[in-house]
């Protein structure tokens, strides 16, 4: 009986390994899959294009660099705007889960107004329409208002949803310490509920970082305006709103990845508690 035992414990790591070596080899597989079907499908895009428009080599190489000169303007202006959206998105989510109506009643208000309302409009309005009462913004700091103001509403519901996420025994626990409820959710809660909502934070931002091309509409010259003003005048803006794409889909890849590995070192911290 005992010798049966030891010959199964001597084969159960031959056993493991094996599993081990087929899963590496399916991942392996998949992710050769994954990238073939990735050049397939870039390699008929670039094929499309060379014989339906062609490569204009002598335009990309004189305004390459104009071009990518809005890539800071386009990050700043996201940037700026996502802090803008968080600090609104904090006060609107401790207004919604307040108990006094005048301050819930003010923070969905603004959740409403602004959800039910376009990006483009809200940015038209402080660009256009303000300026009739006095209030004039130039473009580039009215696209960091419109981008920030229209984000903090959707963050507003995000950043609620992670508080009321935390559970309650945090709430008791922090009350049987004698904490007052203000310090309980600057100490407590709030720590728990911006780890919660970090990756829907960084969607966030990435989806602003493409909303920022609105801006081109009131002349920031960002990523898009550039592209446009290049190719416009030279009837060659198939050429040059494609680069912009390219590099609006280089940004969003990098951006991905790194909220990806985010994601990832967050869960393995909260493993290893």
């Amino acid at each position: 009986m005992s010798f049966r035992a030891s010959e199964a414990e001597r084969r159960e790591p031959d056993i493991l390994l094996r599993i081990r070596e087929n899963d590496r080899r399916r991942r392996l597989g998949f992710r050769l899959q994954f990238a073939l079907v990735w050049a397939a499908i870039l390699a008929a895009l670039i094929g499309f294009i060379a014989g339906t428009i062609g490569f204009n080599a002598e335009l990309i190489g004189t305004y390459l660099g104009f071009i990518l000169g809005g890539v800071p303007i386009t990050m700043t202006l996201a940037v700026l705007a996502i802090a803008l959206a968080v600090f609104l998105a904090v006060l609107g989510a401790l207004g919604r889960i307040s108990r006094l109506p005048i301050l819930y009643a003010i923070a969905t208000f603004y959740v409403s107004l602004v959800r039910g309302t376009p990006l483009l409009l809200q940015i038209l309005f402080v660009y256009l329409a303000l300026p009739q009462a006095g209030i004039v913004i130039d473009g580039y700091w009215t696209a960091v208002i419109a981008l920030g103001f229209n984000y903090g509403a959707y963050l507003t519901e995000i950043f609620r949803a992670g508080i009321e996420a935390v559970p309650t025994g945090q709430y008791e626990a922090a009350r049987s310490l004698g904490m007052t409820e203000r310090l309980t959710m600057r100490r407590i809660v709030l720590p728990q509920a911006v780890r919660i909502i970090t990756p829907a934070i960084g969607n966030e931002f990435i989806s602003m970082m493409k909303d920022t091309a609105l801006a081109s509409t009131i002349a920031v010259q960002d990523l898009l305006w550039r592209a446009q003003t290049v190719g416009r005048p030279r009837f060659q803006s198939m050429q040059t709103l494609l680069i912009a794409a390219l590099i609006y889909w280089i940004l969003t890849i990098v951006f991905s990845l790194f909220q990806d590995r985010l994601e990832k070192r967050m869960a393995a911290g909260d493993r290893r508690r």
